[in-house]
């Protein structure tokens, strides 16, 4: 025990004697150790924030959506007359779901209607929607204020509205909506609900769901195939087209996660009988996207985490050039403890001891660095934008969220403090292994 003791008291000593180049030599294990976690911080940020943005979507959802044919469109582009463009998906598809889907937990179905939102001289391209009361849970959709469409808004083909937070503040920039009326083509509705913005439109799960539910506008199905029809109307400068589209979206819910893939799998070759000329539909699976991201997102973690850990190797690099040197340099201290009785055991351990404590006293630095960082990195990405002259290179929706995780934290000291140990083994030896004789008569 006295001798762990001495050992443990010389080392720190030694240490003591040298700060400024013990600290310098700890320096590659503080940074290290702080890239580790900072990185892994960012990568595990990133990853939580596009899981949770698909998981938004519903992760049992199957998403069915109209489709324009590619030789459709491509017709359209190369002609200046005006003809209806006939596709997508139909009540008569809808029927068939429901009747080879019975043990669905929901399924609620889309209709696009307009060409064009109002409100006095302020304008947005359409899109509205008729909508069933399911659509809020099933599309994870919140309310800020007011309601949403109900049962009985269907039954009395009711002119009410709920819109997304980006048509309140475009078309009501001044006003309360609830209660304000507002223009889908020349139908007049009111407003009866806002929803809460949702983070979409820029995501991963953004691509997925092909628009930004904050310019949605929700009315009752049924109101809107009694005043708009099947028939929406696309006008453009000396023309217009005009398409019959009778479903914009079907929702599916998986009665659970285990028959996703199997029901996906049931409604594609489902789909492709009830479409067999053409695919005019498509179909989404957040909960493929979401298994997806994960993969994805774990290979980023181990990529990010390797880099990082370069640097641990560069700092372990750096431990023992130090130590090299420093044998080097004490060459005549170690001969004196040899011939004084110190056996090799002693001088590897004084050694040992030494890297060992720069090692960890680096980690721990690491670790509250790194631990800073990204927590600031996190904060700093949020107000960046409001920064002036920083700001203009920010815009306010970007942000770079960081999630600091247990396991990294505890990596990245161990890796460190084994990499310092490591790293001084050989050092030690090759001061142990000094003959007394010679080492006495160094200068």
């Amino acid at each position: 025990m006295f001798f762990i003791l001495e050992t443990i008291r010389l080392g720190l000593k030694n240490l003591r004697l040298h700060l400024l180049r013990s600290t310098l030599t700890a320096l590659g294990i503080i940074l290290g150790v702080t890239a580790v976690i900072t990185m892994v911080s960012i990568g595990e940020g990133s990853k939580r924030q596009a899981l949770d943005q698909i998981e938004r979507l519903g992760a049992r959802n199957l998403i069915i959506r109209s489709l324009k044919p590619a030789e459709s469109a491509q017709a359209q582009g190369g002609q200046q007359r005006s003809w209806v463009l006939k596709y997508g998906l139909t009540f008569g598809d809808l029927k068939v779901i429901e009747q080879n889907f019975p043990d669905a937990e929901a399924i609620v179905s889309l209709k696009s209607v307009g060409g064009q939102v109002l409100k006095g001289d302020r304008r947005l391209v359409s899109q509205a929607f008729g909508v069933e009361p399911e659509v809020l849970d099933v599309a994870r959709l919140r309310l800020k204020r007011g309601r949403y469409i109900t049962r009985e808004d269907l039954d009395q083909r009711a002119m009410v509205a709920v819109i997304g937070s980006e048509v309140a503040r475009a078309l009501f920039p001044f006003d309360d909506p609830l209660g304000q009326s507002m223009r889908i083509d020349e139908q007049v509705v009111t407003v009866i609900g806002e929803l809460e913005p949702v983070g979409l439109a820029g995501g991963a799960a953004g691509t997925l769901v092909g628009r930004d539910f904050n310019l949605d506008v929700h009315i009752p199905k049924t109101s809107a195939r009694d005043l708009f029809g099947d028939t929406v109307v696309r006008r453009a400068s000396g023309s217009f087209s005009a398409e019959e589209v009778e479903l914009y979206e079907i929702y599916i819910v998986a009665p659970n996660r285990e028959r996703v893939l199997s029901d996906a799998a049931r409604l594609e070759r489902l789909l492709i009988a009830l479409h067999p000329r053409e695919k005019d539909y498509e179909l989404h699976v957040p909960y493929q996207l979401l298994e997806s991201a994960r993969k994805t997102a774990l290979t980023w973690s181990l990529v990010l985490g390797a880099i990082a850990g370069i640097s641990l190797l560069v700092g372990g690099i750096g431990i023992m050039n130090i130590m090299l040197a420093s044998v080097t340099e004490r060459t005549r201290e170690i001969g004196i403890r040899r011939a004084l009785g110190a056996t090799r055991k002693h001088i590897v351990s004084q050694f040992l001891v030494e890297t060992g404590v720069l090692s960890a006293i680096g980690g721990l630095l690491g670790v509250a660095l790194g631990v800073g960082l990204s927590v600031l990195i996190g904060w700093g990405s949020e107000i960046a934008y409001q920064i002036p002259v920083i700001g203009d290179f920010f815009s306010a929706d970007a942000s770079l969220p960081t999630t600091l995780t247990g396991w990294s934290i505890i990596l990245s000291f161990s890796v460190a403090t084994a990499t310092g140990l490591i790293f001084g083994i050989y050092p030690a030896i090759v001061a142990a292994r000094q003959d007394p004789i010679v080492a006495l008569r160094h200068d």
